[in-house]
């Protein structure tokens, strides 16, 4: 017999104390290796923890609603399941003694398999993998293989999406899809089960329709659900339902229209026995519209002093006509925004409403440069087997530029100037017409002129072939648009959040210039010009520091000779 301890976590470097949100485990139940075992709360996010192995809670520490160190032991396991029972101590109810376990957290069922006939073969579980430090989530986008279809190893097998970018997922192992456990659409967390593949003889006789088959029943979440009698009474011009106070109200994870609840705002929300379609009906200020801690105390404080509207569930919902959709004249075809349209929607908005943007323009003639890459290319893809692009030139100079100006390389928190001294510069790279990441090139600074363009090519690559992974596009210090690239003389980009600065480099155009010459004076010339514009937090950068800026970069690109070799 083993005791394990089961301590608080720490959620982040900054993180000193989390709050135990609700145990989904009593003690006395069993529990297995990396299945949920509480939910905890912290000033930053809500989550998760899995048991750290598998046995029987022996012990609760640290009661729901308590607050403490990071380090702490909140639990105990045993290791021995038999030689652990119930501690006479805890009282649980009748009707709270289900005749098996269930899961008290709908994110995480696991579902019987599927019934495989012949003589048997190992079964590889495919689980929903960990796509970034940050990422505790991710959403089914699509299924490559259909129940009962061969995959090779390595295969691609299905493509998710997280809220920094959409990937395709390789087969662990050969063999036949044997299951689906999560179908499109849904999200859930890191970590949980959602294929089985079976590998051996036993695998090609597998059901096409596990869902259907007897033997494999799926473990439904427990529910209360709420007596379909509602008190009324009045509140102002309207009717207040009133959920009836003998049964209690409990949350799921997401809402009937998919909206996700967290952890926090679930707990919130059930003490206050707020029903889950006065829930859904709270505008949320966090990320893709989520509801916050800040909203449902808000409105909860706002209830209390008889200002908050009141929202209308879903059996109330034929009394109030949808609002129409207003249209100016003509045909009109209404498309929903796709995942990836959404989250460069929310991002771009959110940078506009952090970032006092201001942007300021220069033009360079960039002739030498263009007979420099002309002169290169050819020798420069066969040796080093890529295209010579005019990006390595753009990001080159835009770090030596970025180390005579560190603000231009920082980010601010609250008071607080964070200037970075490593350059991780981002590029833009366009998926298609309406379409575009950012991933990045790390130690930018370290690498000579063939060592980013390797960089720029391979993340290129990778993100047109959905095999970008999050960390590609996490911890930018600045960026770098070729606008140019897609026709645009100039423009005024949107900062990258938490970066400060953004640089746009224009179309080269061939143009007549006035120039000095020692010997005529003024002539007029053909070159081939750029214009470029940089794009700043006015918080921490002025004007002079932008037009600096900006002056070194032209220095630098009308510095380079045309018998240059790269």
């Amino acid at each position: 017999m083993a005791k394990i301890e089961v301590k608080m976590p720490q959620m982040g470097e900054s993180i000193t104390e989390g709050t135990v949100i609700v145990w989904l485990k009593k003690p006395g139940d069993q529990v297995e290796l990396d299945e949920t075992l509480l939910e905890i709360g912290t000033d930053k996010v809500d989550t998760e923890v899995p048991s750290p192995a598998k046995g029987v809670l022996a012990e609760i520490v640290v009661p729901e609603g308590e607050t403490v160190d990071v380090g702490v032991t909140i639990a105990i396991l045993e290791t021995d399941v038999e030689a652990v029972s119930v501690p006479s101590s805890v009282d649980v109810p009748p009707q709270e003694q289900p005749a098996e376990p269930v899961q008290a957290a709908p994110s995480a069922p696991e579902p019987a398999a599927a019934p495989i006939s012949g003589d048997g073969g190992e079964r590889a579980v495919v689980v929903m993998p960990k796509m970034g430090e940050s990422i505790t989530e991710g959403t089914v986008i699509a299924w490559h293989k259909k129940v009962g279809e061969s995959i090779a190893l390595d295969e691609t097998l299905l493509e998710i999406g997280t809220d920094k970018v959409d990937t395709e997922v390789p087969s662990p192992a050969a063999g036949v899809l044997l299951e689906i456990l999560v179908p499109e659409g849904d999200t859930v967390d890191v970590g949980v089960e959602i294929a089985v593949i079976g590998q051996g003889v036993g695998a090609a006789a597998v059901s096409k329709s596990p869902a259907s088959s007897p033997s494999a029943p799926v473990a439904q979440p427990s529910i209360s659900v709420p007596s379909k009698e509602v008190v009324t009474e009045s509140a102002g011009d309207g009717v207040l339902p009133v959920a009836p106070s003998t049964e209690p109200v409990q949350i799921p994870r997401r809402g009937s229209d998919g909206q996700f609840f967290s952890p926090l705002v679930r707990s919130i929300a059930e003490k206050e026995g707020i029903p889950v379609e006065e829930l859904a009906a709270i505008s949320g200020s966090g990320r893709d519209g989520r509801i916050t801690k800040g909203d449902v105390l808000g409105y909860i404080e706002n209830r209390k002093k008889g200002g908050a509207p009141v929202p209308q569930p879903a059996s109330f919902s034929a009394a109030v006509p949808a609002p129409p959709i207003m249209e100016s004249s003509g045909r009109v075809e209404i498309v929903e925004m796709d995942r990836m349209r959404q989250i460069i929607a929310e991002h771009m908005v959110r940078s506009k409403a952090t970032s006092a943007h201001v942007t300021s323009f220069a033009e360079v003639d960039v002739t030498n440069l263009v007979k420099v890459r002309e002169r290169n290319k050819a020798a420069f893809q066969a040796r080093e087997g890529i295209k010579l692009s005019y990006t390595p030139f753009m990001v080159h100079a835009a770090v030596k530029a970025l180390r005579e100006h560190p603000y231009v390389n920082a980010s601010v928190q609250e008071k607080k100037i964070l200037v970075k001294k490593d350059y991780h510069v981002g590029i833009a790279v366009a998926i298609d017409k309406s379409r575009l990441v950012v991933p990045v090139i790390r130690n930018a600074g370290q690498l000579n002129l063939a060592g980013v363009a390797h960089a720029a090519a391979d993340l290129a690559d990778r993100a047109r072939n959905k095999r970008l992974q999050p960390n590609d596009l996490q911890g930018g210090t600045f960026t770098v648009t070729n606008i140019g690239s897609i026709g645009s003389l100039m423009g005024t980009p949107i900062i990258n959040q938490p970066q400060v600065a953004i640089l746009a480099t224009g179309a080269i155009k061939k143009k007549p210039v006035v120039l000095e010459d020692p010997n005529l004076g003024d002539i007029i010339a053909i070159r081939h010009m750029m214009f470029i514009s940089l794009s700043y937090d006015h918080r921490i950068i002025d004007g002079a520091m932008a037009a600096s800026f900006l002056q070194q970069y032209v220095s630098i690109l009308e510095s380079i000779q045309p018998d240059m070799l790269v």
